[in-house]
């Protein structure tokens, strides 16, 4: 496991009319049978176990925010992508708390 915590990005935080600011990626590391369930808007999907290999498909300048349902596999691939030189935060509660605050999904 990590021994720092990585940077967190709260849903209460984000705009509801663009909740994810221009020059920024959100990254959803779920499983596609929850990527197929809903998703937000716009998101890039790469599973986690994925992401290792697929690294060159995430943009390499602006700000990655990462979501996963609940904030636990998004917080390990912020750390990772921290780890890496990216400049990365972890979304509070995940796609529950995106979802329960009434932000889009499709």
């Amino acid at each position: 496991m990590f021994s720092s915590p990585v940077r967190t990005v709260l849903v209460s935080d984000l705009d509801p009319a663009a909740p994810i600011a221009p020059g920024t990626t959100l990254l959803d590391v779920r499983e596609q049978d929850e990527w197929d369930a809903g998703h937000a808007p716009g998101a890039l999907h790469i599973p986690l176990g994925e992401l290792p290999r697929r690294i060159a498909e995430i943009p390499v300048d602006g700000r990655i925010v990462v979501v996963c349902r609940s904030g636990s596999r998004s917080a390990r691939a912020t750390a990772w992508l921290e780890q890496g030189g990216y400049e990365a935060a972890n979304l509070d509660g995940g796609m529950l708390a995106w979802a329960g605050a009434g932000l889009p999904v499709v």
